[in-house]
């Protein structure tokens, strides 16, 4: 069976690390959540207080970044920290655009992505796999969903983990961070020309499942 290497991109909520960590387990691959190591580096930025990149990523480098599999899923560890559900609240979602953005920040993220994805068999989520991670990735996947959609879709996650969360609010942070992602210099969120766009509104997370197993598979 060939290891193939499978990027989805997509705006914030789409359901891209959803789907993602389904097909890993259905199909034997590597999941790697390249969203959750850029939130590390925010979190860094934020408990720190500090912007200056070689000072986060010096931090990281002492404390690597590594995912586990948990009893609710995977979980991201800096160091011997467990992250998992920090890294997801609102004020490090909110300050992720600006610290993701940062040259150096992105160098050293895709070098440790690219090195993990080296031998296949992997499947990576983010806003740029498809355009510069894994530019030769067998299968690449734009997702996308309206901004109603994934605020709700957002909201709902937030609650469940006793998150309080306005739902109007969050649609502008979502769009907001949909404009940030969109038309930042360094790797912007934009579709690959040989990636497949897939509209997630209105489907289930099994019907996006489905639709790109059965693409995978035909590679495999």
């Amino acid at each position: 069976m060939k290891k193939i290497q499978i990027a989805i991109d997509g705006p914030a909520s789409s359901g891209k690390s959803t789907v993602a960590k389904i097909i890993a387990r259905n199909l034997g691959l590597i999941y790697l959540d390249t969203g959750a190591m850029y939130r590390v580096a925010t979190l860094v930025a934020l408990q720190e207080k500090t912007e200056d990149a070689s000072k986060i990523i010096q931090f990281i480098e002492n404390h690597p970044i590594s995912f586990a599999n948990g009893k609710n899923g995977q979980e991201v560890l800096v160091g011997l920290d467990n992250v998992t559900e920090v890294i997801r609240t609102n004020e490090v979602t909110n300050a992720v655009s600006k610290i993701s953005a940062m040259v150096e920040i992105r160098e050293f993220m895709v070098a440790e992505q690219q090195r993990i994805a080296q031998k296949g068999g992997i499947i990576m989520d983010g806003r740029d796999i498809g355009t510069v991670v894994l530019p030769q990735a067998n299968l690449k996947i734009f997702l996308v969903a309206s901004v109603d959609e994934r605020a709700e879709r957002r909201y709902k996650e937030n609650l469940s983990k006793g998150i309080p969360t306005d739902l109007e609010r969050l649609k502008v942070e979502i769009a907001e961070r949909d404009r940030k992602d969109s038309t930042r210099v360094v790797s912007p969120l934009k579709q690959a020309e040989d990636a497949i766009l897939l509209d997630s509104t209105g489907k289930t997370i099994k019907e996006i499942v489905q639709f790109i197993e059965e693409k995978a598979k035909k590679l495999m």
